[in-house]
């Protein structure tokens, strides 16, 4: 341990915690771009849209009992169900019902769902110490760059390997917004990473379980706890990062330091935020835009259809590739099916949708076993292309990337604000409208408890549960 204290006080290394902590204890919100805040209120609206489409999701329900059991002090609000927990429930329970339904929002440099993890931080804590919108945002913004910067540092081996990216760098994003909110210097801020980093975890085997979720919860909770510790002088390796047996060290194989400190175009990441728009895995939606596209160009009868062949990249393969699913929730990492739902006209985007007997629908699974999977090289992993054959000879082929970010920011809005009625609407009667202005303004809200009451669904909407999708 001497080792490393004294390491830590060397030049800091390319990359390093010091480093990465100084830019989160600077930054404040004048320095964003027109296109960094517009983007942060997107992703504000988006988690809110997703966040009260799963309060009554049995993950939920069961962490509800848990808290409700444990007790604690009424610090902070929990969305839909409206009633206040301490700090670390609150952040647990609104993390993991925003990645319930994994329809949040994802981006590559982390290679997981930066706001699921950050924003049930800071709201509570903005709450709970009376802290504004425009506060909100700023330090959202502040732990969203470290946790792509981190990304980088990391990259691709760390996801590789098993590690959800989601549950282990999101305890450090949430730990550098809880920081920035607090008003930590570079050094207790380096302090708080330090404090994330040793219980940061979170396993990809745990995919298709209810702890998928509750990583995103946890991360929040232990990035929160992290920075009100070090905030009272409570100490962590202020070198977790690049120190002997550090994060990096331990949880990468090819750690590139200097990456952390490249900008980005426009110097910010969370322009690359990459929202989604179909309920489903997000390696299927180049492909379900792509087979849309198709049926609206002209492809009528799907009785005519001899073939169809998608090609996609071998990732997808480990992922998204069930041949026959046997539940809704594996028609959503079914590529087939999810073709099969696109050409047959169906709203993907629809959470009702997934029941289980959408899996055993005969006009879907008749369908899904005329495609055939192919692997391709492309020059971005999400590329996906798709090939109908018709019995006459006809062929219609398309491709699809939604890797690509969106630079079309009204367009963006618009879709999210039509995402966010739909997933609302069933639950807060005609609020969701208010509501949602006002999150597309989030940096102009002055009593965020106000905002975060406003989500309380009435104990009359409850019973709808959701069938009512």
């Amino acid at each position: 341990m001497h080792h490393n204290s004294q390491h830590a006080m060397l030049a800091p290394i390319c990359g390093s915690t010091a480093e990465l902590a100084t830019r989160v204890a600077a930054f404040r919100y004048d320095q964003l771009t027109a296109e960094a805040r517009t983007v942060a209120s997107h992703c504000a609206l988006d988690w809110f849209g997703v966040t009260l489409a799963a309060w009554n999701e049995p993950l939920v329900a069961i962490l509800l009992d848990q808290v409700r059991e444990d007790g604690g002090h009424p610090q902070a609000t929990v969305i839909g169900i409206g009633d206040r927990f301490s700090l670390e429930q609150a952040a647990l329970l609104n993390g993991a019902m925003s990645h319930a339904i994994d329809y949040d929002d994802v981006v590559m440099a982390m290679r997981g769902h930066p706001t699921v993890t950050i924003l049930p931080a800071v709201l509570a804590l903005a709450e709970y110490r009376g802290l504004d919108g425009r506060r909100v945002v700023e330090a959202f913004v502040a732990g969203f760059e470290l946790a792509c910067r981190l990304g980088k540092i990391v990259n691709v081996s760390h996801y590789a390997d098993g590690w959800h990216a989601t549950a282990t760098i999101g305890t450090f994003a949430a730990a550098a917004a809880a920081a920035n909110m607090l008003r930590l210097d570079a050094e207790q801020t380096a302090h708080a990473l330090g404090i994330a980093g040793t219980q940061a975890a979170g396993l990809k085997s745990a995919f298709g379980t209810m702890c998928k979720p509750l990583h995103a919860g946890k991360a929040a909770a232990t990035g929160l706890k992290a920075a009100l510790l070090a905030a009272r002088g409570f100490t962590g390796n202020p070198a977790i990062v690049e120190c002997n047996q550090g994060f990096a060290d331990t949880q990468s194989t090819s750690p590139k330091f200097e990456e952390a400190l490249i900008d980005p175009p426009g110097g910010f990441y969370i322009v690359q935020t990459l929202f989604k728009y179909h309920a489903s895995c997000y390696l299927t939606h180049s492909a379900v835009e792509a087979a849309r596209h198709i049926r609206s160009s002209g492809m009528s009868d799907l009785d005519e259809i001899a073939q169809i062949v998608v090609r996609v990249d071998e990732g997808h393969l480990r992922i998204c590739n069930i041949a026959e699913p046997r539940t809704g929730m594996e028609v959503k990492f079914s590529l087939t099916s999810m073709i099969a739902l696109a050409l047959l006209g169906e709203d993907t985007a629809s959470q009702k949708l997934y029941d289980d007997a959408l899996a055993k629908r005969g006009d879907v699974a008749g369908l899904r076993r005329r495609v055939r999977v192919e692997v391709h090289v492309a020059p971005s992993h999400t590329l996906s292309e798709i090939e109908v054959r018709m019995r006459d000879g006809r062929v219609f082929i398309q491709a699809c990337d939604v890797g690509i970010p969106n630079t079309d920011l009204p367009n963006q809005g618009l879709m999210l604000r039509a995402k966010f009625d739909a997933l609302t609407r069933p639950y807060l009667g005609s609020g969701y409208a208010a509501l949602g202005e006002q999150i597309q303004h989030i940096d102009t809200v002055t009593d965020i408890r106000g905002l975060l009451f406003q989500t309380r669904i009435a104990a009359s909407d409850r019973s709808g549960s959701s069938d009512s999708r």
